[in-house]
C-alpha cells in the first residue's frame, strides 16, 4: 500500500494547487454566494479544469480517459479543500461518472461519459432520502410497469443536482426499506416526465437539490447493470467519492492550520506574539499530530481503492477510517481556528467562517463521523 504521492501524482498536485489559486481562491466562492448562484460553481473554470484533464483522472484509456486512479484523484481534491473551490468533480466524475463506468453498458457509456468528460455533461447521483446517509435503507420504489418501471419517491442533498443533464437515481425493486438487497439503479435524464428538481441550499452555499419523482415511467434501458443488484456497485462508488471527500477535508484543515500558525506568530498581545504563550502551542502540537494521522489514513484510504488484492470489505473499512478521522480533524481545526483568531474569527470578513462551513457539509456528506465508526466495526470480520 502506497502511502506517499509519485512524481506523476505530486506535479498534479503542483498544477492544480497553482491553478486554483490562481483562479478560484476562496474569494471566487465567496463572490459565488454573495451572488447567490443557484448551479453553484464557476462554469468556465469548470471547462479550464476539464481541459487539464480533471474530469478523465479516473476512467480507463479505453473511455477516453487517463487512467490515473484514486491516487490521482487525492492531489486534486487536496488542492480543491485548500483553495475552497467549487467543482463538479465529485458530482459528475467521482460518483456519476464511476457508475456509468462500472455499471453502464456500451450504450449508456457512449451517450453519455465523453459528454462527461469533456465538461458538455453532468450527471447528480440521487441517494439519500433522510438526513442521515444511509444508501442502503431507500424507500424510492421502482415498481414494475409493463416493459418497464414506475418510480414514486423523494431524493435528498443531491451535490450538484441542480442544473444536471441525468440523475442516476437508487430506487428499491424489491424487498423493504430496511433490506439492504433489491436496490436498482436507474439513468434517469434531467426532462423525463414527472422528474422535478429543486434547490436545497446549504451552509456552504454550495448546489444541492432535491428530487421528486411522481409516477415516472421509464423502460427497463434505463437501468444501470442488473434488476435489484446495484448495491455492490453503489458502495464501491461511494466510497470513492468519500475517499475523495476526505482529501478535500484534509486540504481544508491543513490549510486552516497554516494560516492559524501564521496568525499566532503576528498577532501580538501584551507585546508577545500569541504564539509564545504555552496552552496555545500545546493546542497547536496536538492539531498538527491530528493532521499527520489524517494523512496517513487519507492516502491509505486513496492507494486502497487502486489495489485490486484487498477485498470490498477491507477497502471499505479503510475509505470509512479516512472520512470519520479526516471529518474529525477537519472540525477539530477549523473550531481550533476560530478560537484562536479571536473575535474576528466569527466575522464574516475572515475566510475561517467559510472553511468552518465547508467543513460542516462535507463531513457529513457520504456519511458522518457516526456513520464511518459504525461502518467501520461492521465490516470487520472479528465483529461479524
Amino acid at each position: 500500500m502506497n502511502l506517499r504521492y509519485s512524481d506523476e501524482q505530486r506535479l498534479l498536485a503542483d498544477s492544480a494547487r497553482d491553478f486554483l489559486a490562481a483562479c478560484a481562491p476562496v474569494g471566487a466562492q465567496r463572490k459565488l454566494r454573495d451572488q447567490g448562484s443557484v448551479q453553484g460553481f464557476d462554469g468556465q473554470l469548470w471547462q479550464d479544469a476539464v481541459n487539464l484533464g480533471w474530469s478523465a483522472i479516473p476512467f480507463p484509456e479505453s473511455l477516453g480517459g487517463l487512467e490515473f486512479g484514486c491516487m490521482g484523484l487525492g492531489p486534486v481534491f487536496e488542492a480543491i479543500g485548500e483553495n475552497l473551490s467549487a467543482t463538479p468533480l465529485l458530482s459528475s466524475v467521482v460518483l456519476g461518472g464511476s457508475l456509468l463506468h462500472l455499471a453502464g453498458n456500451a450504450g449508456q457509456q457512449q451517450r453519455w461519459l465523453p459528454g462527461l468528460i469533456a465538461g458538455g455533461l453532468r450527471v447528480a447521483l440521487a441517494v439519500d432520502e433522510r438526513a442521515r446517509h444511509n444508501p442502503h435503507s431507500i424507500n424510492l420504489t421502482a415498481v414494475a410497469d409493463g416493459d418497464g418501471y414506475r418510480l414514486d419517491g423523494d431524493k435528498y442533498w443531491l451535490v450538484d443536482g441542480n442544473g444536471a443533464d441525468a440523475f442516476i437515481v437508487a430506487a428499491r425493486t424489491s424487498g423493504n426499506a430496511t433490506d439492504e438487497q433489491g436496490i436498482s439503479l436507474f439513468l434517469l435524464p434531467a426532462d423525463t416526465p414527472g422528474l422535478s428538481c429543486t434547490a436545497l441550499p446549504l451552509i456552504d452555499s454550495r448546489n444541492s437539490a432535491r428530487l421528486q419523482l411522481h409516477q415516472v415511467r421509464v423502460s427497463r434501458d434505463a437501468l444501470l447493470g442488473e434488476a435489484g443488484q446495484g448495491r455492490a456497485v453503489l458502495d464501491a462508488v461511494l466510497d470513492r467519492g468519500r475517499a475523495c471527500l476526505a482529501a478535500e477535508l484534509l486540504g481544508i484543515a491543513e490549510h486552516l492550520f497554516r494560516t492559524t500558525l501564521d496568525y499566532l506568530k503576528t498577532r501580538v498581545q501584551f507585546d508577545t506574539p500569541i504564539g509564545a504563550f504555552q496552552a496555545l502551542q500545546h493546542r497547536a502540537a496536538w492539531l498538527h499530530v491530528d493532521l499527520a494521522l489524517t494523512r496517513s489514513a487519507v492516502m491509505a484510504a486513496l492507494s486502497a481503492l487502486d489495489e485490486d488484492s484487498l477485498d470490498a470489505a477491507q477497502r471499505g473499512r479503510l475509505v470509512s477510517l479516512a472520512k470519520w478521522k479526516a471529518g474529525d480533524t477537519a472540525i477539530k481545526v477549523a473550531n481550533e481556528a476560530v478560537q484562536m483568531h479571536g473575535g474576528i474569527g466569527v466575522t464574516d470578513e475572515l475566510d475561517v467562517g467559510l472553511y468552518l462551513k465547508r467543513v460542516r457539509v462535507a463531513q457529513a456528506c457520504l456519511g458522518d463521523r457516526d456513520f464511518h465508526c459504525e461502518r467501520y466495526t461492521a465490516l470487520d470480520p472479528a465483529c461479524a
